[in-house]
């Protein structure tokens, strides 16, 4: 995007939308992602991969320079930062390299937000025994904390994107996504875009960061260090496991632990490489972890793009596979084990009974929201998608999948409620697990 912008004069960007899921083929759902992440650039739209195919792409993302000439000159597989990005387009550039224009003021919060309206929301904290509800109204760079039942209380963030601590609305996150409640009260964030972690004290107002230099990390993280002098990439969610902070930093495809006493960062577990792996947490690998639930002394994982539910054991010091069987297995079925099939799970959430660990689903691709029996490894439908084998989107209350949801990216238990952020059509939504019934949360200022 900066590219775009940036450096328009000499460089054009064009975006090819080449799906790997199959929900992803869906215009509408292109149409509500390019929105979501305010893409200024024209792109087209590849669903039968024919581009990918006549340009050889392998892999997702993939960076193509091609010269006025129409030759292809650089190419670069997988996320990259920058500064190694205009490194790699060398051939291109002029005599004096590439001049950067006047930056563009970012608009995408110019129009400042009512409090009870919501832009794509991508992460929700549900505590009933403070009736507390906060939502990461991700599009709008703030937070909205409410009661459950939708009475605003206050936000933080004035919704303009940036990495600002400080008081009420005069701080600013940059699409912040996962929370977690530390035992000391504490609000903690997954500031996904500013790659930073962000503590939130929820009586006095105040913001402050605590991990990540705002800036992207270039590669994966290899060791222990100083948790406000080291990057991350894209953290996305946030959880309290074994005296730390666990983060899921979906961009080096890891998992890392904050030690908010010593303000140290290391890698917990993930070897950096993109896969699905089980074994000792150092030699696991992860696909783009996106949400994190603990239940039973034991760490539970979403990952996005093996469509997967992993298990951390620390007792063991061992990944498990629970449901998800590779890169490009994915689907909709429910079943027990190895033959359960999800699409781009993003959120994950436990039921406060640590008992019997039972854990919600967001599963994004397929409209729906599901119940995993963590012991037999036993996956249900609940919410959302019809009754169809593959899931149908919409935006609907209703009773158990009647309702329909529209990319649900995280969701949160309190009590018999399932607390859902419908993202792509921003707004909340209450599931209740009792009497089956689902319906749109009114949020009054």
């Amino acid at each position: 995007m900066e590219v775009a912008t940036r450096y328009a004069r000499q460089v054009a960007v064009i975006g090819v939308h080449s799906p790997k899921f199959s929900a992803e083929r869906d215009p509408a759902n292109l149409a509500a992602a390019l929105e979501r992440h305010d893409v200024a650039y024209p792109v087209v739209a590849d669903p039968d991969l024919t581009l990918w195919n006549q340009y050889a792409i392998r892999a997702w993302p993939t960076l193509v320079a091609v010269d006025a000439r129409g030759r292809v000159v650089a190419r670069h597989e997988g996320e990259i930062a920058l500064p190694d990005l205009l490194e790699s387009l060398r051939p291109l550039r002029g005599p004096d390299g590439f001049v950067a224009g006047d930056a563009p003021e970012d608009a995408s919060g110019d129009e400042p937000a009512l409090a009870n309206t919501l832009r794509y929301p991508a992460g929700i904290l549900a505590d009933a025994a403070r009736d507390l509800l906060v939502i990461a109204d991700t599009g709008h760079h703030r937070l909205v904390v409410a009661s459950l039942d939708g009475q605003i209380r206050f936000t933080l963030g004035d919704g303009v994107p940036g990495l600002v601590d400080g008081t009420g609305d005069r701080v600013r996150f940059r699409w912040p996504r996962g929370m977690a409640m530390l035992p000391d009260g504490r609000l903690a964030v997954a500031d996904t875009g500013n790659h930073a972690l962000r503590l939130i004290d929820l009586g006095a107002h105040t913001t402050e960061t605590v991990a990540g230099t705002g800036e992207q990390a270039r590669h994966r993280m290899s060791g222990p260090g100083a948790a406000r002098e080291t990057p991350m990439a894209s953290p996305w969610a946030v959880a309290w496991f074994a005296g730390e902070l666990w983060v899921a930093a979906a961009g080096t495809h890891q998992l890392l632990a904050l030690d908010l006493e010593k303000g140290t960062l290391r890698p917990a577990a993930g070897s950096g490489a993109e896969g699905l792996h089980d074994g000792p947490l150092a030699e696991a690998a992860f696909a783009q972890p996106s949400g994190l639930a603990v239940a039973g002394g034991r760490l539970y994982v979403a990952e996005a793009e093996s469509s997967a539910i992993r298990q951390v054991d620390p007792a063991t010091g061992r990944v498990r596979r629970l449901v998800g069987r590779g890169l490009f297995d994915w689907g909709d079925r429910d079943g027990v084990g190895d033959t359960v099939r999800l699409q781009h799970p993003l959120g994950l959430a436990a039921d406060p009974d640590d008992a019997r660990p039972i854990l919600s689903i967001a599963d994004t691709y397929n409209g729906r929201i599901k119940r995993l029996e963590s012991e037999t490894r036993t996956v249900a439908r609940v919410f959302g998608g019809g009754d169809r084998e593959q899931g149908e989107m919409g935006d609907e209350d209703g009773v158990g999948t009647a309702a329909r949801l529209r990319s649900p990216a995280a969701l949160a238990v309190a009590g018999d409620r399932v607390f859902v952020t419908d993202t792509d059509n921003g707004v909340v939504r209450v599931g209740d697990l009792a009497t089956g019934r689902m319906n749109v949360l009114r949020l009054e200022p």
